[in-house]
């Protein structure tokens, strides 16, 4: 991926970690309120065949559960979600995070999700974001909020004008819809939370969460 050109700055190299799009069919998007659930819920998912975990900043438990499963769950691939800022972008970082995931995306986020190293998927739901995107050198990305964006035939559109973008798509995908997003050729995998039951995160009933994650890893055989 090339770098991000502006008046006040000079280019800034690609990421140069693996891609995470490749780790599984599906991204568990995690919203956590105690800490304290992170590392059962990542054993439960890495178990199920999900190694990639998103935890989303939405929470002030976010960084402490990001900072656990990085350090008790060594074979989980963590990473940060709604990402938003720079300041963002510094906190998942010292809290271990592997990779950045944002809802959208400006120049000042772009330029220092660019400058952290890491791998990240910054979120588009326009053709225009994603020729903006690409001119920057980006070809991976979060297609957000898929369902209500177009879905899948927004992004069965998008693949033969802009073959070399692969995304990530989520918002509103569930078991029964995952498939044809997975089927289409510019989707490298799907982010969802229905493997993450609100009855079941309660009860902490972590094998539930076991079986769920199996279900959905299923997807990609």
């Amino acid at each position: 991926m090339g770098g991000v050109t502006s008046a006040a700055s000079s280019p800034v190299p690609a990421s140069a970690e693996p891609s995470v799009l490749g780790l599984a069919p599906v991204i568990p998007v995690v919203v956590l309120d105690d800490a304290a659930d992170a590392v059962p819920l990542a054993r439960a998912l890495v178990a199920g065949g999900l190694p990639a975990i998103e935890v989303t900043l939405r929470t002030p438990a976010a960084p402490a559960a990001i900072r656990a499963i990085a350090e008790e769950v060594p074979e989980a691939v963590v990473g940060a979600g709604t990402v938003l800022t720079p300041e963002h972008v510094d906190a998942a970082g010292a809290a271990g995070a592997r990779f950045l995931v944002s809802p959208g995306w400006s120049p000042r986020l772009l330029r220092a999700m660019r400058v952290c190293g890491l791998p990240f998927l910054p979120g588009v739901s326009t053709a225009s974001e994603v020729v903006t995107l690409l001119d920057e050198g980006v070809t991976e990305l979060k297609f957000f909020p898929a369902e209500a964006a177009g879905g899948t035939a927004y992004l069965k559109s998008l693949a033969a004008p802009l073959p070399q973008a692969r995304f990530c798509p989520t918002g509103g995908i569930g078991l029964a819809s995952a498939p044809a997003y997975l089927a289409l050729p510019n989707v490298a995998c799907v982010g969802g939370t229905w493997m993450l039951p609100a009855d079941a995160l309660a009860a902490k009933d972590w094998d539930r969460v076991r079986r769920l994650a199996e279900e959905a890893a299923a997807l990609g055989s």
